[in-house]
């Protein structure tokens, strides 16, 4: 249900609310919050929520801290795992300066602008997301180890798969949040797991995807585990992927995916470093499922984009560079903004490459462009693009890829 502000307020005084969060994420998609009361959501409504942002990744510095929260009374969410007797809901927000001004580094705002361009274009993205991770145990003191939690395989059931449970109860808190999983099991790497979502608009499958991540730490937390989303968490082992599966419909047959393909293809390089922005997202590369080469094919599942086979509904893309560590936000909005040029130039889509390329011959791997290699390599692919310089606000840029204070700290935080 969506509702208006006015709603929020009545389902508040009638439903014991008693704590209200107001969301909002980082450059790195690094979910942050306030939680206010019942009382002060009129002038959340109407003038925002001040904060502190000189300690948040590129929110300003102790000269120039003061940013406004202002909530979005249509994503209102009940989180279920707080008390029935006193609730607590949550709310995504827009950030601004105390003069009204969009905050530039609000990457929410920044995947709103995106959907707007393809609007008018007459498109309509849609993204579907699988995220993988692990689940490990955690040590006497509490703390996170590299034991994995069971030492099942891809698909495996119980008694050897022991996230079974645990996938379970993500699936049915999500559900509660109003948040439908479409499936989810066991992967290929000792306490490994994939839970996978319904296509849903950018934004909302953006919000989707931060909330899944926050749910699932909490539910192993909960099991006295620990979920880890980095991208290789574990050497010689599988990394974990943030697959994007991409959508697009123009309300009739003839939705131009093929363009869409040619234009993430040909700016991927540059976009790299915002889908896999740490130094352990490149040991993921080239091994396990992960792509190493800009290439695709139909349903090779060892090409960078893959087309599955179209089984009824839309067809669709499925990107497989990216990692968890990606803020979606940001993600969803380079992709959508590289899926437009791809249409608006009329970009063909190259020969597909139907090899298995983890066992291809080297002549044919030398025919093809290749993702960057290491951090370093895809902060320099993306300062020397006129496409990010366009689309990503410099701020950003240089937290991503610059010398900034919180660089160094945010990128362990990540990992």
């Amino acid at each position: 249900m969506k509702y208006s502000a006015q709603e929020v307020i009545q389902y508040v005084q009638e439903e014991d609310v008693k704590f209200i969060r107001l969301a909002f994420c980082d450059v790195f998609g690094r979910q942050k919050n306030i939680s206010i009361m019942p009382q002060e959501l009129d002038r959340a409504f109407a003038y925002g929520i001040a904060f502190d942002a000189s300690s948040v990744a590129g929110f300003g510095d102790e000269a120039h801290s003061d940013l406004l929260l202002h909530p979005e009374p249509e994503t209102l969410m009940l989180l279920p795992w707080r008390p029935e007797h006193g609730k607590v809901v949550r709310m995504f927000s827009s950030i601004s300066y105390p003069d009204g001004r969009p905050f530039e580094c609000d990457t929410r705002s920044l995947l709103k602008k995106a959907v707007e361009k393809a609007k008018k274009a007459g498109l309509c993205f849609d993204f579907g997301a699988e995220q993988e991770f692990y689940l490990f145990n955690m040590d006497e003191n509490g703390k996170a180890t590299k034991i994995p939690y069971d030492e099942a395989g891809y698909m495996d059931i119980a008694p050897d798969d022991r996230g079974e449970n645990i996938r379970r109860e993500i699936c049915l808190t999500l559900e509660q949040m109003g948040i439908q999983p479409e499936s989810s099991h066991h992967e290929e790497g000792p306490g490994q797991n994939e839970i996978d979502f319904r296509y849903s608009d950018a934004l909302t499958a953006a919000d989707n995807a931060m909330t899944f991540q926050n749910v699932t730490r909490i539910v192993a937390h909960r099991n006295g585990l620990i979920a880890d989303f980095s991208a290789k968490p574990l050497p010689r082992r599988p990394g974990n992927g943030f697959h994007i599966n991409i959508s697009v419909n123009t309300g009739d047959a003839s939705a131009p995916l093929d363009q869409v393909i040619a234009g993430v293809l040909e700016k991927i390089r540059d976009i790299t470093v915002f889908l896999n922005p740490t130094e352990n997202s490149y040991e993921r590369f080239g091994s396990n499922k992960a792509p190493k080469y800009i290439s695709w094919s139909a349903e090779n599942r060892s090409q960078l984009i893959r087309v599955p086979a179209q089984v009824g509904g839309t067809r669709r893309a499925e990107l497989r560079s990216p990692d968890p560590a990606a803020n979606p936000y940001l993600a969803f909005a380079l992709i959508i903004y590289a899926g437009l040029e791809g249409i608006r130039d009329k970009r063909e889509l190259p020969e597909a490459v139907d090899y298995n390329l983890y066992k291809a011959d080297p002549s044919i791997l030398a025919r093809l462009g290749r993702l960057p290699d290491d951090l370093e390599s895809a902060c320099q692919a993306a300062w020397a693009s006129s496409f990010v310089k366009e689309h990503v606000p410099t701020a950003i840029l240089d937290i991503y890829c610059g010398k900034h204070t919180f660089y160094t700290a945010d990128r362990r935080n990540l990992q």
